[in-house]
């Protein structure tokens, strides 16, 4: 099944229109409709202010001390996302939020991901795959030609699902840059091209 992404433009921060879930199958579902989404927007905000300032769920990013930030704010960062430029993505299995999603969007048709599943007990269950899976599928349908990503080259579990979708590793870039702690750290740069996706949404 596909998803659609496309907002409500009444609603503002838009917590039904990107919050993905999975069944117990595997399967995609998506909340629509308005019925009391501000509650459920300030949920996704406090969600996410929690996990960004915890040091453990953001170090791999390079913040192992949090991002020090509140819902409020983050709030006011989201409010006007858009198909057209970025998204944020809530990420809900059995009716939990366990993670983030995101897309930015580039001149001729190229995007950029990312994600974490912050929930540690959710993590190494084959998750992260089945809802990338989603998430490219469905931006190449919205017309990408090109997806690509970079992670920190310490975070191998994270390469290796990249790389059984279909990624390629365009690049690695040494001591190209400092976390929070002023260590430096090292990335790995990949791309996706429709033609070399490996669908594991139904696996």
């Amino acid at each position: 099944c596909r998803t659609n992404l496309k907002p409500d433009r009444g609603t503002g921060l838009l917590y039904y229109h990107v919050c993905y879930g999975l069944s117990e199958t595997g399967g995609l579902t998506i909340v629509t409709g308005k019925q009391n989404w501000e509650r459920h927007a300030v949920r996704c905000c406090e969600q996410l202010a929690k996990w960004w300032n915890d040091g453990k769920v953001m170090a791999h990013a390079g913040f192992p001390n949090g991002l020090g930030t509140t819902a409020t704010e983050i709030e006011k960062q989201i409010v006007n996302d858009s198909d057209e430029t970025r998204r944020r993505l809530m990420i809900v299995y059995k009716n939990t939020l366990i993670g983030e999603m995101s897309f930015y969007v580039y001149e001729n048709a190229k995007y950029e991901i990312g994600i974490k599943i912050c929930e540690f007990d959710y993590q190494e269950k084959g998750l992260g795959k089945i809802v990338l899976s989603m998430l490219i599928e469905e931006l190449f349908h919205m017309g990408a030609q090109l997806i690509f990503l970079d992670t920190n080259l310490n975070n191998t579990r994270a390469q290796h699902v990249y790389e059984k979708l279909g990624f390629k590793r365009i690049a690695i870039h040494c001591d190209s840059w400092k976390n929070q702690l002023g260590e430096l750290q090292s990335t790995v740069d990949y791309e996706l091209t429709k033609g070399d996706f490996c669908n594991f949404k139904n696996r």
